[in-house]
């Protein structure tokens, strides 16, 4: 959730220009991978808000590292390298994702399995779920965990859908236990 009620603005702006030129598929896209390279490479972070390096070269490295991105992010980007914000990006991506997702009746959700799911697992778990939490479709993120012994756990957002072994086995012990 985002952090400042500025981080919002931005991400609102975002979200507006995104629409207008008819991207917003595109943007959120490449606004999940840009998320993934700042949460990965702390020390971009480092970089980019360190007052050593002027804002022009600050910039031109922004420009360079997501030369395959929109050139809308890469812009945006840089309003908040000139605005003194870079702090905050991942949470501007957040919240523009959080409304991207809104618009298009959409939901993010982890399924926790012990092995990868295939396409059409993944495919006949979002059309039943996203039924359950009112959207059309959810994006889903597969991640492994051999502790659940078989089945699934399923979180969207603060809902969590446990069919895996291990829930029910300690369920079964609680009620053995008493």
């Amino acid at each position: 959730m985002s952090q400042s009620t500025a981080a919002s603005r931005y991400a609102k702006a975002l979200f507006q220009l995104a629409q207008e030129k008819q991207l917003l598929t595109e943007v959120s896209s490449d606004l999940r991978e840009v998320k993934v390279v700042f949460e990965e490479n702390k020390g971009l972070f480092q970089l980019l808000d360190s007052p050593k390096l002027e804002d022009k070269e600050k910039k031109e490295l922004v420009s360079k590292v997501f030369a395959s991105v929109q050139p809308i992010i890469v812009n945006a980007i840089k309003v908040l390298i000139d605005k003194k914000r870079i702090h905050e990006v991942v949470s501007v991506i957040e919240e523009f994702i959080r409304f991207a997702n809104d618009t298009q009746g959409v939901a993010d959700a982890i399924v926790y399995t012990t092995q990868p799911l295939t396409e059409d697992e993944t495919q006949r778990i979002s059309t039943a779920f996203a039924r359950k939490v009112g959207k059309n479709t959810l994006n889903i993120t597969n991640e492994i965990d051999p502790s659940l012994i078989g089945g699934v756990r399923l979180q969207i957002g603060n809902q969590i859908f446990d069919s895996s072994i291990s829930h029910k086995l300690a369920g079964l012990k609680r009620a053995l236990i008493g």
